[in-house]
């Protein structure tokens, strides 16, 4: 019997709590959205009136916060809508290795991070430039949501005097 005491429930976290309900027609735009399972940034919204059907659709255009591809979507304006849990957070750039993922350290409890990427394109040679040519520290903004996270951004720490 004692082997049947405890129950475990590792898949709980299966992205049921990621996202939250909003109404459609309380989205604005800037805000996050889901569509097509992708967590968005909306960047144009428009109403349409209500039809013979019903209910006003919203039509939202959005981009993909991690892959930058714009989705597009049409929901009644009454209906809920998943919006994702979007972290923002800075972290100390430590290292790049050779494979081009970055060492990071958590300024708050010094906690390191080996698991992220250097960005594809223009954002990641600029950050390995700004790291080569380092004076005094890089951060790095990740973005996490629905269990991705990215580097979306940089700059770098300001000199001491």
């Amino acid at each position: 019997m004692s082997d049947h005491d405890e129950e475990h429930f590792e898949q709980a976290d299966s992205g049921a709590s990621s996202t939250y309900p909003k109404q459609c027609s309380a989205l604005r735009k800037n805000e996050h959205v889901m569509i097509k399972g992708r967590p968005c940034k909306i960047v144009d919204m428009s109403t349409s009136k209500t039809g013979k059907h019903g209910h006003a659709k919203v039509h939202m255009v959005a981009l993909d916060i991690f892959t930058g591809k714009k989705l597009e979507d049409i929901c009644p304006s009454t209906h809920n809508m998943d919006v994702p849990i979007v972290k923002r957070k800075e972290y100390m750039l430590m290292d790049v290795d050779a494979d081009g993922f970055c060492s990071l350290m958590d300024p708050e409890n010094s906690d390191t991070k080996d698991d992220i990427r250097l960005p594809e394109g223009e954002l990641g040679d600029q950050i390995k430039a700004a790291f080569e040519k380092d004076d005094c520290g890089i951060n790095l903004t990740v973005v996490a949501a629905c269990g991705e996270e990215a580097i979306l951004g940089f700059k770098n720490m300001p000199k001491d005097n």
